[in-house]
Parts: C-alpha cells; sequence; structure tokens
C-alpha cells in the first residue's frame, strides 16, 4: 500500500521511480475519493476519469514534487501511472548521471 506524504521529498537523493509512482497513487486517492488498492497502476488515466483540466493540474503538482519541467501533455503522451513514472524516473537519472 503507498501511503506516503505526496508533498514529501527524499533527502537523500533524486526521487526514484517508485516514489513517483507512490506520488501518484496518493494524487489519485486523495482527487477521486478511492481506496489505495482500487488504483491500477497500469490503467489508463481515462479510465479513472482524469479530464484534460484535471490532467493538468496534476502535472503541475507533479513538476514540483520531481523538481522538472513537464510537458502538460504528459498524461496523454504517458496514459498510466507506471507509463509516467518510468519516463521520469529516466529522465531524472539522466539528470543526475546514473
Amino acid at each position: 500500500m503507498f501511503r506516503r506524504d505526496k508533498n514529501a521529498r527524499t533527502s537523500d537523493g533524486p526521487v526514484t521511480e517508485e516514489a513517483i509512482r507512490a506520488w501518484m497513487v496518493d494524487y489519485l486517492v486523495d482527487k477521486l475519493s478511492v481506496d489505495p488498492s482500487a488504483v491500477d497502476t497500469s490503467q489508463a488515466f481515462e479510465d479513472y476519469g482524469l479530464d484534460s483540466r484535471a490532467g493538468i493540474q496534476m502535472c503541475g503538482k507533479l513538476e514540483k514534487f520531481v523538481e522538472l519541467r513537464l510537458s502538460p501533455a504528459l498524461l496523454y503522451e504517458h496514459s498510466s501511472i507506471d507509463a509516467v513514472a518510468a519516463h521520469l524516473g529516466r529522465r531524472l537519472a539522466e539528470e543526475h548521471g546514473h
């Protein structure tokens, strides 16, 4: 179960793919008032009823969490939590030379 403060950053290094996944699950749980166990990280965002406005809002908050500039179309280019987390995990690893 993912139960982390969605605004918490790890103090000992960059945000990981797993931390991004957990943040996104927590965000959907808060936004949609669903049980964390009901969130399938491989399911498309549109299956959760996330419209473009909600997607852009989520992207803006995620941008602050990962401390990277993100495209407003991120959730459409990468249509699931797993896809976004993998993409941003790779991006962060490249930025930090891993």
